[in-house]
């Protein structure tokens, strides 16, 4: 059943660049000028870290079903995942049980905490041998002091990843009472356990050690198991959503709620049950303006929900009427992944309903949480966007409410993929085009991609995921794919009548689809939510999730995915229904889809100002394109380079 949305009033943006302006120029009217983020010296990567709690007490001797001895098969497990880590991801080793015969504080830092050393760090665990006892409380106060404190005006995710063979032989601390006592909120550290060859207490203790620290439990029967858990636990860590925004809290009431500029982009928390009030001033000639707000929330991947469990999102007028609310929420129980609720208000033509006046605006956000959830708080990322209304005269084309030829038999891009690496959010999409690509998805996480799509143009993509290998199955299992397709300002988009976008997953082949109808200023009227979002052009949002439970099917650690994306019609210079065609070149560029006021560049969070249907280029428009360039020099030279997974390829056939 896809998301219900109710949006009572709706937003817009303006039209489109100039499409032929040359040079650096044109770079700096394709992405607008943008607000540094809160935190800009700081590498985004850099603000998630990683530390390996290994259990090297005596038991780790014995032979498992590999013949090998379980740290022979641990230390392998280690070296599979530091090559799937990204390039320079902060990575530290720590053992317990590996120096002493009979100690409860025999634990030491094999490796500290910074940029990964895939060597050094093999090089360490093939120094460990097992040796005495198992004092996994005591190891885990340590590995969090380890780790390197978040970020103060941004939010980062620390991960603690215990492997261990057995139970506490020590008694005290007691374990999951220190995962609880360290996680607390569950905002900046996560800790996950993986059981190698345990059953029964030894089992039921790191189950709670990782409920009580807001993360995963990973059984691992055998040693082929335990590589394949301990990577997925590791790309989860890499992989974490990367935010942007400046720091704000957000108030109980909407009497003293924080006011946010726009455009802009902030981050907040939210707790489960709780509601959090925002509010923007629209006075003046900002009042003409439409307005978008859209609030994500991040929980831990795979963490506890609830099917109902979500964000509901309501606008509000300066008198406490309703301008529009939305709600999203999850659709399964089996893990916590981004949502997104968005409002929009659009100023009425005679101006004369409360929500058309101008004045103080309040957006109230809650968060529904059902009784069996994690009770972590969540990072949540506030978008508010503004645009100016058509010029004086100007007459859109008409409204889009079709397919066309973009509907569910539309002809999609065939050929070889080429390998791509998603985003792990919106400020980070990766940029794709006309084509087809290869990725990969870990259970429980999702990948975001962006499309620039012109005036008058239509998005149209398949999501393939590949006939994998399948673990031993003891039962029946199943689980999901989806994918969310997000217009600019963050704005969701329904389903439609033609595209199936989830569908059960059982490690077979299998297919979901989505596109868009034809960008159309005129489309912000209709009621449809698969049309009424599509009403500017921008740079669309692709998100594509592999659910929880694929863990429990999937024998790779990581499931192949390919992508078929198409952008169909001819792009125009502007929303207007006798506005030019663009040139090939400013289509494809995206220079035609510019000019809409939610930000460009390399994703949603970077912040332009108001903008048009024919917006100028400002005279500062040169030195903003060299900075636009250093930034995406920048951005290369730390995109990660990752190691795919020595598993990745193995079998199954697309």
């Amino acid at each position: 059943m896809p998301p219900v949305r109710n949006r009572l009033a709706v937003g817009v943006t303006g039209g489109a660049l100039l499409a032929l302006i040359t040079g650096l120029l044109a770079g700096a009217a394709t992405h607008p000028a943008v607000a540094a983020p809160a935190d800009p010296g700081t590498d985004p990567l850099a603000r998630n870290s990683l530390e390996i709690v290994l259990d090297s007490s005596g038991s780790m001797a014995e032979r498992d079903d590999s013949g090998r001895t379980r740290m022979q098969s641990a230390r392998k497990a280690v070296g599979t995942l530091v090559d799937s880590l990204p390039d320079a991801y902060p990575t530290g080793l720590r053992v317990y049980g590996a120096d002493k015969t009979d100690s409860c504080t025999d634990t030491r830092l094999a490796e500290p905490v910074g940029p990964l050393e895939r060597e050094r760090i093999k090089k360490a665990v093939a120094k460990v041998r097992p040796r005495g006892e198992t004092p996994i409380g005591h190891s885990l106060r340590k590995a969090a002091a380890d780790l390197p404190e978040a970020p103060e005006n941004g939010f980062g995710r620390r991960t603690i990843v215990l492997v261990s063979d057995g139970e506490d032989t020590c008694g005290t601390p007691k374990p999951c009472e220190v995962a609880e006592e360290l996680s607390r909120d569950g905002l900046d550290l996560r800790i996950d356990a993986i059981g190698f060859q345990v059953r029964g207490k030894a089992r039921e203790q790191l189950e709670c050690i990782a409920r009580a620290g807001h993360g995963t439990y990973y059984d691992a029967p055998k040693a082929d198991d335990l590589a394949r858990e301990l990577e997925r636990a590791g790309r989860q860590s890499a992989d974490g959503y990367r935010f942007e925004g400046e720091r704000v809290a957000g108030s109980r009431s909407s009497a003293d709620a924080p006011t946010l500029r726009a455009p802009g982009q902030y981050l907040d928390t939210i707790g489960p049950g709780e509601t959090r009030w925002y509010a923007t001033e629209l006075d003046g000639a900002a009042a003409a303006k439409a307005v978008d707000f859209a609030a994500t929330g991040v929980p831990q991947p795979g963490s506890r929900v609830g099917r109902l469990d979500g964000l509901e999102l309501t606008l509000r007028s300066a008198d406490g009427s309703s301008c529009g609310s939305d709600r999203s929420w999850f659709e399964q129980d089996e893990g916590g992944t981004p949502v997104t609720a968005a409002v929009s208000r659009i100023p009425g033509k005679d101006g004369s309903r409360d929500c058309d006046r101008p004045g103080r605006f309040t957006f109230e956000l809650t968060r529904e949480t059902a009784e069996g959830s994690d009770r972590a708080r969540w990072p949540v990322e506030l978008r508010l966007g503004t645009e100016r209304p058509l010029p004086a005269g100007a007459t859109p084309a008409r409204a889009e409410t079709g397919y066309r030829g973009g509907g569910k038999d539309a002809t999609l891009p065939t050929g070889t993929p080429r390998d791509i690496e998603g985003g792990t959010g919106f400020n980070d999409a990766e940029k794709l085009k006309k084509g087809v690509w290869r990725d990969t998805l870990v259970p429980a996480q999702t990948r975001w991609y962006r499309v620039p799509v012109g005036w008058n143009q239509q998005l149209r993509y398949d999501v393939e995921f590949a006939n994998e290998p399948e673990r031993r199955k003891n039962g029946a299992s199943f689980s999901y794919v989806r994918t969310r397709l997000y217009a600019p300002g963050r704005l969701p988009i329904g389903d439609g009548p033609e595209f199936t976008a989830r569908r059960p997953y059982r490690g077979d082949p299998v297919k979901v689809s989505q596109g868009t109808v034809p960008v159309s200023w005129q489309n912000r009227a209709e009621p449809s939510s698969f049309v009424q979002p599509v009403r500017r052009g921008g740079e669309y949002y692709i998100a594509v999730t592999l659910g929880a439970g694929a863990a429990r099917i999937a024998d790779n650690a990581a499931v192949r995915v390919v992508l078929r994306v198409d952008v169909k019609g001819r792009a125009k210079q502007g929303p207007e229904h006798d506005a030019p065609f663009a040139g090939a070149q400013a289509a494809a560029d995206g220079a035609a889809t510019a000019g809409t006021g939610t930000g460009g560049g390399g994703g949603d969070g970077k912040q332009a100002g108001d903008s048009g249907p024919h917006p100028a280029v400002s005279a500062g428009g040169g030195a903003a394109a060299v900075l636009l360039l250093a930034g995406g020099v920048w951005y290369a030279l730390h995109r990660r380079a990752r190691v795919r997974s020595v598993n990745a390829t193995r079998g199954g056939t697309w």
